[in-house]
């Protein structure tokens, strides 16, 4: 209102003013009631998008599964129907499922035999010889000392003969000048880069094993020695990874550094995964790994990173795709409940014949169902483009533009729809930044890079990690044995 106006429009008060006057109080108080409706309508929206943001979960956004927030109603639940005709699957392995732990271990190290000591009837100790019935059973166990304590007398000696003096080699399973042997060493960095245990837990881990104590400067310093080992073989996989792949699989994460963030890369297939430190999101860092262009199929998220790369091909995630549709039925908007109903549907229609294809392998019968569907998609994206809103017609604009991106795999099944490879490969690295709190340089970062990508490469190629690291030791220490490789083997 304007400050000449009255501060109370009191009756008496009005009826004092002339036409004019009250016409002019009347348009005042007209635009202020426009102004507060426009504010109120664009509260409205913003608790609406809240509210959207608060419920999201992992099934309509790209939030992990661990962010899930289970919500509990206020009221008293009520008891469950005991008549119902569909029974909950009770948790644990199903009837059928066929054991792996009693089929045994693959070897015995020991045999123990258990015969009777004395007979509860007569008290006699004469059994007979041979028994009348054996009863076998394989049991791990951990042994009373699993950590040997070693100490080695390295001898000179002269040589009768000659009379060379000659020093012995020290054991392959140390390292000179280092408390810690050798497979000692390997699984601590197993234990630190996979187990994620804290370095005060490996110590008490040590003193419950063994009852030695080790300081943490000597943990901190093996891991850093672990990596230095394994840094030629994780640049060779990243030489080999630029050469033609058919499929590779990429993501991305953030990564804090002294507080600041930056970013993780993941470059994964079915035999090997790369993680890559890098201080920014851009695709600067696509190129490091991949090169200018790439000759294979690259499968990712909708990233603006990933659009305009130079490839034979991408195949984006029908995963994320269907999150986004599940998040645009909680949004107000036009037709957007109807419009994400639809294309979830159409998804899970993909996802499902698709994994039909990977159980039957009938080729023919996915290229019959795959004419179909494309004809359905086509058809579902030209009717509601026209009766879309802002969010909707986003996204079924990228649908159209993108056809090729988006239904890579139906004129090629040995691309999955989805970049769930490099999602599961980068939950290993998820799960220790929340763990360690990050990196405290970024040197440290690349090293916890270099580590992940030699556990998560040997776990997809069937090998030991601690083995693994195990070689790379011996190799660094001596220049004859050669360096472990995370190359795939043809």
């Amino acid at each position: 209102m304007e400050k000449n106006l009255p501060v109370k429009l009191e009756r008496e008060t009005l009826l004092q003013l002339a036409p004019k006057q009250l016409v002019e109080i009347i348009i005042e108080q007209a635009i202020a009631t426009e102004r507060l409706n426009k504010r109120i309508l664009q509260l409205e929206q913003e608790v609406q998008k809240l509210k959207v943001s608060r419920d999201l979960d992992s099934k309509s956004s790209s939030k992990p599964p661990s962010g899930d927030i289970l919500k509990k109603s206020e009221n008293k639940q009520q008891v469950e129907d005991r008549d119902s005709e569909t029974p909950k699957r009770k948790p644990g392995g199903q009837p059928g499922h066929p054991g792996k732990t009693r089929k045994g271990f693959g070897r015995v190290d020991r045999f123990e035999t258990l015969r009777p000591e004395f007979c509860f009837c007569c008290g006699s100790t004469g059994f007979i010889k041979e028994p009348i019935k054996i009863e076998r059973q394989q049991v791990a166990q951990l042994v009373e000392r699993p950590i040997e304590i070693v100490e080695y007398h390295r001898h000179t000696c002269v040589c009768g003969h000659c009379g060379n003096v000659q020093t012995s080699d020290w054991s392959p399973d140390i390292v000179p000048g280092q408390d810690i042997g050798v497979r000692l060493q390997a699984f601590l960095g197993w234990i630190n880069n996979y187990g994620h245990l804290p370095y005060e837990k490996q110590q008490e881990l040590l003193w419950e094993l063994a009852k030695i104590e080790i300081g943490v400067g000597t943990l901190v310093a093996t891991n850093e020695r672990i990596d230095a080992a394994v840094e030629k073989s994780v640049n060779s996989l990243k030489d080999w990874i630029q050469q033609t792949q058919p499929n590779i699989h990429s993501d991305e994460t953030p990564w804090v550094v002294k507080g600041v963030k930056e970013w993780l890369w993941i470059f994964a297939s079915t035999d090997f995964a790369l993680f890559h430190a890098a201080d920014t999101r851009s695709r600067a860092e696509l190129e490091t790994i991949l090169g200018l262009n790439y000759g294979g199929v690259l499968s990712s998220d909708d990233y603006s990173v990933y659009n305009g790369y130079e490839v034979k091909a991408q195949q984006k995630c029908l995963a994320h795709l269907r999150r986004h549709f599940k998040k645009l039925i909680k949004l107000p908007g036009l037709n957007n409940l109807r419009i994400g109903e639809k294309f979830v549907k159409l998804i899970d229609d993909a996802f499902k014949n698709y994994s039909l294809f990977q159980h039957n392998q009938n080729i023919l019968e996915f290229f019959a169902w795959a004419c179909g569907f494309k004809v359905k998609v086509k058809s579902s994206i030209d009717e509601w483009i026209p009766k879309a809103g802002g969010e909707a017609g986003k996204l079924l604009r990228s649908l159209r533009d993108k056809t090729d991106q988006w239904w890579y795999f139906l004129d090629h099944p040995e691309v999955p729809p989805d970049n769930n490879l490099a999602e599961r490969m980068l939950r290993l690295a998820v799960t220790k930044r929340k763990v360690s709190g990050g990196s405290r340089s970024m040197e440290r970062f690349q090293d916890t890079a270099n580590l992940l990508t030699v556990v998560q490469t040997c776990r997809r190629q069937g090998r030991s990690v601690i083995t693994f690291f195990e070689q790379a030791i011996k190799a660094m220490v001596n220049s004859d044995i050669q360096a472990p490789s995370l190359i795939p083997q043809v």
